[in-house]
This record gives C-alpha cells, sequence and structure tokens, in this order.
C-alpha cells in the first residue's frame, strides 16, 4: 500500500489534477480581468494587470477555501495557499500572458471578436501543458499541492 501510494502521489495524475484546479482559477481571474478592462476601455496593460491580480486572487482562494472547509485558522490555510500555488499560478499566468502578447493582434482585440476568446482559450491549453510538469516536479519533492493534499483526508 504504501509503495502504491508513494506512486501516485508522484506520478502524473496528481500533477494534472493540481494543474486544472490552478487552472480554473486562473481561468476565472484571466477572463475576469480581461472583460472588465476591456469593458471599460481600458489599454492593454492595466487590463493584464488586473487580469493577473485576479487570476492569483482566484487561484488562491479555490485553495483557501478547500483548506478551510479541513478545519485549518485562516493564517496557517493562507500560508498553505501561498505555498501550494504561487509558483503554478506564476508559471501559468507568464505562459498564457507571454502567448497572448506574442499572438499577432490578440491584445487588440475586443470582447465581440472570436480572436479574444480563441487565443484566450489557446493560451491557456499551453499555459496548461507547460505547467503540469511544474506541478509533478513540485509534489514529486513534497511541495506544491503535495502541502494541500493531506488536508483533503
Amino acid at each position: 500500500m504504501e509503495q502504491h501510494e508513494r506512486h501516485t502521489s508522484h506520478g502524473w495524475a496528481p500533477a494534472v489534477q493540481a494543474t486544472l484546479h490552478c487552472l480554473t482559477g486562473c481561468a476565472i481571474g484571466e477572463v475576469l480581468g480581461m472583460v472588465i478592462g476591456t469593458a471599460l476601455g481600458w489599454d492593454n496593460l492595466p487590463t493584464t494587470v488586473l487580469a493577473i491580480v485576479l487570476a492569483f486572487f482566484f487561484g488562491y482562494s479555490l485553495t483557501l477555501r478547500g483548506v478551510l472547509k479541513a478545519g485549518l485558522g485562516f493564517r496557517a490555510a493562507l500560508r498553505v495557499a501561498l505555498a501550494a500555488d504561487t509558483l503554478s499560478i506564476a508559471v501559468m499566468e507568464l505562459i498564457d500572458n507571454g502567448v497572448i502578447a506574442l499572438w499577432p493582434d490578440a491584445m487588440d482585440a475586443e470582447l465581440a471578436d472570436v480572436l479574444f476568446w480563441a487565443s484566450l482559450a489557446i493560451s491557456l491549453v499551453i499555459a496548461f501543458v507547460v505547467t503540469v510538469p511544474v506541478n509533478k516536479w513540485m509534489i514529486g519533492r513534497g511541495k506544491g499541492h503535495a502541502v494541500v493534499h493531506q488536508y483533503h483526508h
């Protein structure tokens, strides 16, 4: 049993699950930030900053919610969320925003443009693919979502 637990905790499935969790928070924040900034007619830089801030906020919030449910106090839960998600969200945001910044005309696309939604969706998929190995590496070292996992039992 111990060998099976060790194998599954360091395999790809926990990394994919952790990255999907991260992707959910990042996507909520990214979409909300881009929609708000674009709807308000903001320039690209403040819109992107808002999207990144919201991605971190929602990413951390999803982890906090689960860890608080497990009975941890807020300060301890916040430390767990920061330890579990910071690198994962940072990599995801770097890749996601990098793809959009390099994609011709994506930064100037409006909410009604297919390019806006297509570039955002594809950039998140690329960020997911890049972030899975990062999470696998962290989990394999007892870091990242391996820290959160102990509070789900």
